[in-house]
């Protein structure tokens, strides 16, 4: 049987009433809005011909794909397979890392990767910028504000590649050291960022952010 609950007249949401609840779902947009929600685009390198997919979340625009340009020397395909580099992008070391991305867009920094973190709930950012699909174990994301971070994995600096399915490891342009800069890792048994340094002449992942918000 189904039952319909009915309200005098008294209980109904007059017009004013209305008025108010719809200014305030606006007002909670906004804000909204300005505390993260994502919007899209694409960007073409013109160097290549390449279309990535982009997205704007807070005051930063990212590329929402690991970039996939093909240097002189520097960069590799997962295993060396070109479906590999369909999939993840290509591996860079750091040197190249720092001069890959295309004009309008850079490299980021430790500061860069924090806002982002901070932008994506601190401690359970990696859960909300991992692809839906694509890690180990049922590791993956949400994937809400469109990130789409895939764990394409990485290369020793001697040529044996490891953990592709398992991590999602991305230089950042701050150095420690002559040797050493700093990167992070999304891996699929956390929900979590980490932070770390290695060798400048391992290969890693690269994700561009715009010069300008």
């Amino acid at each position: 049987m189904m039952y319909i609950t009915t309200y005098p007249l008294t209980q109904r949401i007059n017009p004013m009433r209305k008025l108010l609840l719809t200014t305030a779902a606006v007002a909670a947009a906004i804000a909204g809005a300005f505390a993260g929600e994502p919007s899209f685009g694409t960007f073409t390198d013109t160097r290549d011909g390449q279309t990535y997919k982009t997205v704007k979340i807070g005051k930063q625009t990212w590329m929402a794909q690991n970039l996939n340009y093909q240097t002189d020397s520097g960069s590799w395909c997962y295993e060396n397979k070109a479906d590999n580099c369909n999939k993840y992008g290509k591996l860079y070391y750091w040197n190249t890392a720092k001069t890959v991305c295309p004009t309008g867009w850079k490299l980021p920094d430790t500061v860069d990767w924090n806002k982002l973190i901070s932008t994506a709930n601190g401690d359970a950012a990696g859960k909300k910028l991992k692809s839906k699909s694509g890690w180990k174990e049922n590791g993956n994301g949400t994937d809400v504000l469109g990130f789409s971070a895939l764990p394409g994995g990485y290369r020793y600096n001697y040529g044996d590649f490891y953990y592709a399915g398992n991590d999602g490891i991305w230089w950042t342009a701050t150095e420690h050291g002559d040797n050493y800069a700093y990167y992070r890792n999304i891996y699929y048994g956390s929900n979590g960022v980490d932070e770390g340094y290695f060798y400048k002449g391992f290969g890693r992942s690269v994700r561009c952010i715009a010069n300008c918000p």
